[in-house]
């Protein structure tokens, strides 16, 4: 009974939480990304909300199911010098769980920039970005298998999980070339090189 009761305290309090960042965000729906680096809000505590491994947003352990609500707390999101990642209002900070990366890229498109093969990528949240020396791509290894996990840089200290669909295409573009005894992938975008791993032997 005494758990249960708990359980209700904390769906109305994360429940307040939520309708008041919505209202707050409003004020914010017509900014792209809001300054979030300039506020220095009091901390509200945790939100049930998490961004799982494959950039889906989750409530209470429900999948939010509106686009938009989730591009606008996307565009609030920070992470700070603790680790953690947060909302952000002017007078808000609320503590959410990222699993793996806070973005996730889904999409990818190449095109000639100044000369140079340009190759952007879009998140989920519909950021757009351009690989290049400042939002660099880089991939590590994760699990017994290691097996990897390709991240680019895009906004501010934010990165993007890019999907396993997006690096593969990536990888079908690549260059082979020899690099200290090994042959790698790599491939180049606005004129800086990535290494996207080796090559698998036959």
């Amino acid at each position: 009974m005494a758990d249960n009761e708990a359980k209700s305290d904390k769906m109305m309090t994360d429940g307040d939480k939520l309708t008041g960042l919505q209202k707050l965000l409003q004020q914010f729906k017509d900014q792209k990304y809001p300054p979030v680096h300039l506020w220095e809000p009091d901390y509200c505590g945790d939100i049930d909300i998490r961004i799982a491994s494959d950039g889906t947003w989750f409530y209470m352990g429900t999948p939010i199911g509106r686009q938009r609500l989730v591009n606008l707390f996307s565009s609030v999101l920070r992470l700070d010098d603790d680790g953690c990642y947060y909302l952000v209002t002017p007078v808000e900070k609320m503590k959410i769980t990222v699993d793996v990366a806070p973005l996730m890229v889904v999409r990818m498109k190449i095109e000639e920039k100044d000369g140079n093969q340009a190759i952007f990528f879009e998140t989920r949240t519909s950021d757009m970005v351009l690989l290049s020396a400042d939002n660099p791509l880089w991939v590590e290894s994760k699990g017994e298998n290691d097996e990897p996990q390709p991240f680019v840089m895009v906004r501010s200290n934010l990165k993007a999980l890019i999907a396993r669909s997006v690096f593969y295409e990536l990888v079908s573009r690549a260059d082979e070339v020899e690099k200290d005894g090994k042959t790698v992938f790599q491939i180049s975008s606005m004129g800086t090189t990535f290494q996207l791993g080796e090559v698998p032997h036959e």
